[in-house]
Order: C-alpha cells, then sequence, then structure tokens
C-alpha cells in the first residue's frame, strides 16, 4: 500500500492466477462476438467496456470473491457488506484508454486486475494533481484505488492483445 497526501493505492497478487486467467481468456474468446454481449464507451473506434455474464465464464467468479476479500480489508469491513460488478477492457496493439473516473454511483473502491499483459503494452496512470503515479501491470496482479481517482492506460505498444478487468466495489 502506498499512501501519498490524499493518494491510496493498493496491489494484490492473485494466487493461481495463470490457470483462471487461462480460463477467463477461452471465455472471452467464445464469447466477445456474441449478439448478446453488451459493449459501452466507443473511444478512438473501440469500445472500452465489454460486459459478459459470471454465468458464462464461471472464473470471473473467483476474480469477484477475490476482489471483494482485498475490498473488505482496505475498507475495513465485512465482505457481505460489499458488491462487486466487472468488466472486460481489451486493447489490441495501438489501443489506449481514455482519461475517465469510477464515481458515477455508490462506488468506495475502483479497481483493475490483468489477466493478459505482453511486455509494454500499457501501463495505468493515476492523477491528482500534482501527483501522477505510473502502474506497470503484470499478470495476476490487482490495482485498489478511489472511485473519484482520474485514470488512463497508455498505448499498447506490444504486438499482441492485452486484458484486463475493471472493477466497481459499492455497498451491498
Amino acid at each position: 500500500m502506498y499512501n501519498l497526501q490524499h493518494f491510496t493505492l493498493h496491489t494484490e497478487d492473485l494466487d493461481d492466477s495463470k490457470s483462471i486467467n487461462k480460463n477467463i481468456i477461452d471465455g472471452l474468446n467464445i464469447y466477445i462476438d456474441e449478439e448478446t454481449t453488451r459493449k459501452s464507451h466507443y473511444f478512438f473506434g473501440r469500445y472500452e467496456n465489454i460486459y459478459i455474464d459470471t454465468d458464462k465464464i464461471p472464473a470471473l467468479e473467483q476474480i469477484i470473491e477475490s476482489a471483494l476479500t482485498f475490498s473488505a480489508k482496505i475498507l475495513n469491513c465485512k465482505e457481505n457488506e460489499l458488491k462487486a460488478g466487472l468488466w472486460f477492457n481489451v486493447m489490441m496493439p495501438g489501443e489506449k484508454t481514455t482519461l475517465h473516473r469510477h464515481d458515477d454511483y455508490d462506488e468506495l473502491l475502483s479497481a483493475v486486475y490483468y489477466v493478459q499483459v505482453p511486455e509494454n503494452s500499457g501501463t495505468l496512470q493515476l492523477k491528482k494533481d500534482p501527483l501522477e503515479i505510473q502502474v506497470t501491470p503484470k499478470q495476476g496482479m490487482f490495482v485498489f484505488f478511489r472511485p473519484d481517482m482520474p485514470h488512463e492506460v497508455t498505448e499498447n505498444l506490444s504486438h499482441e492483445c492485452r486484458v484486463s478487468l475493471g472493477i466497481n466495489i459499492g455497498p451491498a
């Protein structure tokens, strides 16, 4: 955990992330192009948010459970007092994610979980004037931060697809 004057960032690594991530990627490949898959936030020629139900990809439940466990520790509350929702962020080479926040509703905490992270596929940049923190992601890592924290992801300079899960945690 890093505390920098009104700027708190928490990171956690997921045990057994390799097999969980494989199951998530396999499910994503099956369902990403289905007509029922909801997509939102269309910027720069791509949808930044792709929603696939956890019943279609059961490994996503493990991510939600882990996110709730870590969030309860961070927020000093019980897991059953929290709920979480997630979505895919798929970045092809040359793509990036725009500067945004997650404080639209009742979010208490935001997070990202890294599923597939090729080298040079972009960094998470959290910005709170006058500070800016850059996080180099790795597969199996969670990053937790305040929902009102402006953040973006730099351009994917690799030759491969990068896959992460955006997560919002709110009151149950």
